[in-house]
């Protein structure tokens, strides 16, 4: 089961088998990482399809494993130095490329049972919202006029509608006329009230406020 389908030569047979496996689980990875997340259809495309495109570089670099990683790996990884990526589209992109160094040297058992173990993990730690923020959890970005006072402006708000709350970041916009607050909120049941929104209008001379869940866009 976990012996190489392919000797000293690929065969017809081998190689049909081997690109048809690595397609199969490069779709099944992408519905695995899609699971409770959105990535776009380019990217879905591109993990249904890289194991299949790693295991054909290992074979026609004849098991040579430095060079078929060189060579994949530099494809891969191009995506990264242009359009910013998350940790978890990176870590779905090695595994489909280890998906596809095991079925490019002929170890299908390897591969199926690598993919089955990392889809589990994949699936279960997503369930359970692993290393996520909890859904109460709010970041709140509020514009101010930059001869605003800041400091203390909106407290009494914040302690009524909010269970905890802390001033993460500031910076100027607008050519440095505005002040842009960046809040970490925790709302008691995750709703944002009308009221609350309407009571940091009152206070910011109606400039921009956003609301919403933290975004994981940080790179490894």
């Amino acid at each position: 089961m976990l012996n190489s389908i392919i000797g000293s030569t690929v065969t017809l047979p081998a190689f049909i088998i081997c690109i048809v496996v690595a397609l199969a689980l490069g779709i099944l990875n992408a519905l695995a990482f899609s699971f409770k997340e959105r990535h776009s259809a380019s990217f879905a495309l591109t993990l249904a399809l890289l194991p299949m495109a790693v295991a054909v570089i290992i074979m026609l670099v004849n098991g040579n494993v430095g060079t078929g990683v060189a060579v994949a790996g530099a494809f891969t990884l191009v995506r990264f130095r242009s359009v910013p990526g998350t940790a978890r589209e990176i870590a779905a992109i090695f595994i489909d490329m280890g998906i596809g160094l095991a079925l490019g040297m002929g170890y299908i058992g390897i591969a199926v049972i690598f993919f089955a173990f990392a889809a589990v993990c994949t699936l279960l730690l997503t369930a359970v919202n692993f290393g996520g923020s909890d859904r109460h959890e709010k970041q709140l970005k509020i514009t101010i006029p930059e001869n605003f006072e800041y400091d203390g402006l909106f407290d009494d708000i914040f302690d009524e509608y909010t269970s905890k709350w802390s001033l993460e970041k500031i910076r100027t916009t607008n050519m440095g006329t505005l002040f842009e607050l960046t809040y970490h909120v925790t709302l008691p049941d995750g709703k944002v009230p009308k009221a609350f929104i309407d009571g940091l209008r009152t206070r910011n001379g109606n400039l921009t406020i956003t609301i919403g869940d933290f975004a994981d866009k940080e790179m490894l």
